[in-house]
């Protein structure tokens, strides 16, 4: 697996440690939902209105979110990766290494802070979750309905409870 990490935010640091949770949190995802290639995402940490910017651009919402993902796979099922075994699209994967490009992530560090004050958890735990939501994203599932809604969030406390990322 490749992670190619990227801190755009104005400091240009991230807290010690944000890597390596994003990093489990994204093996464990893997794991669990048994991808069975080598893969390459890209994480990128922004301030505020960085993410404002891409927001209004990608999705025509002109406000701060917390997290943004951004799949390259087009499944046909969530989750299953017979779309990518059938060989229809090569594009998929990265022609210098092999490995499959699931997608980008785009974090808000600013409101990953913000948002585990006020939800009053940990930082880790606020990182965790976004980053399990997000990589069910790069995997298919959405929450546009409330079934789904309901499905995400179980596979995402999922997730975290087998890392130990739990709330309190």
């Amino acid at each position: 697996m490749t992670l190619l990490f990227s801190c755009e935010t104005q400091e240009r640091t991230l807290p010690k440690g944000w890597e390596d949770i994003v990093r489990s949190v994204i093996e464990k995802a893997l794991d669990i939902y048994d991808c069975p290639y080598e893969t390459q995402i890209c994480v990128t940490f922004v301030d505020p209105e960085e993410i404002r910017q891409i927001n209004r651009t990608t999705r025509k919402i002109d406000r701060v979110t917390d997290v943004l993902s951004f799949p390259m796979i087009e499944y046909e099922k969530p989750g299953d990766f017979s779309v990518v075994e059938k060989g229809r699209v090569t594009d998929y994967f990265d022609p210098e290494t092999g490995e499959l490009i699931l997608g980008d992530i785009v974090l808000c560090a600013d409101k990953i802070l913000s948002q585990a004050r006020e939800y009053g958890h940990s930082v880790e735990r606020e990182l965790g979750f976004l980053t399990a939501h997000s990589m069910l994203h790069l995997f298919g599932y959405d929450h546009m309905e409330e079934a789904e809604r309901e499905d995400m969030e179980r596979r995402q406390e999922d997730i975290l409870k087998q890392l130990d990322l739990t709330r309190g």
